[in-house]
């Protein structure tokens, strides 16, 4: 029997601008999530696939690793502590943990009333989620890739232009069978998508399996 390996296999879906996606990552497989315009934040939650009620937590995430922002090495983890997903490739740098989604609640108070009626990143996980048996107890604070968020000097937040660009890439490989819920954020009010919203690319890469 030969024991040469197949390349790494891989499923590609482009994902609408303002659109959701999920998938199920089983553990081993990686996630690539492509920014294919530039400057495009991509909401993200994370579940184990197993026992929803065990999912990402910002709080255990940041604690962990001593930083607010994600890259190479980064570790997602659950409420307990345990690891859900790792960035093993990140060729943008920094990653926002403290923004969180926005919501027709949040655009009416940040941006006024006649915003309320636009789509936003909360209304996408909802309607994702449902798919899976969420419903909003289930929402998070949620990570923002590719979202520039820096602190500033009197300890508020920023949401300023990106530093993605066309092409640039975070790769998230599964520690556990993982539900990822994606929204590839509608926000038209502030820079964090240039204003403009542009599709993403999802790549879930399979280890190569024996010819």
């Amino acid at each position: 029997m030969s024991t040469a390996y197949e390349s790494q296999l891989e499923v590609s879906v482009d994902v609408p601008a303002r659109a959701p996606y999920s998938t199920v990552l089983q553990q081993g497989q990686e996630l690539a999530i492509i920014d294919l315009g530039g400057n495009q934040a991509v909401d993200f939650l994370c579940y184990d696939a197993n026992d929803t009620s065990k999912r990402y937590s910002a709080a255990a995430t940041i604690a962990a690793q001593g930083n607010i922002f994600l890259t190479t090495g980064s570790v997602l983890r659950t409420q307990e502590g345990a690891p859900l997903l790792t960035v093993v490739a990140d060729t943008c740098g920094r990653h926002d943990t403290l923004g969180g989604a926005c919501s027709k609640e949040s655009n009416s108070l940040r941006y006024g009333q006649h915003t309320r009626y636009q789509h936003a990143c909360v209304e996408n996980f909802l309607a994702e989620g449902a798919k899976w048996g969420l419903g909003k107890r289930d929402l998070v604070s949620n990570v923002n890739w590719y979202m520039n968020v820096p602190v500033e000097a009197d300890g508020t937040l920023g949401i300023v232009d990106g530093i993605s660009a066309p092409g640039l890439e975070v790769r998230l490989r599964a520690e556990t069978d993982v539900l990822v819920l994606v929204s590839n954020c509608p926000q038209i009010n502030n820079p964090c998508n240039g204003f403009d919203p542009t599709p993403v690319r999802m790549v879930v890469i399979s280890p190569g399996v024996a010819a």
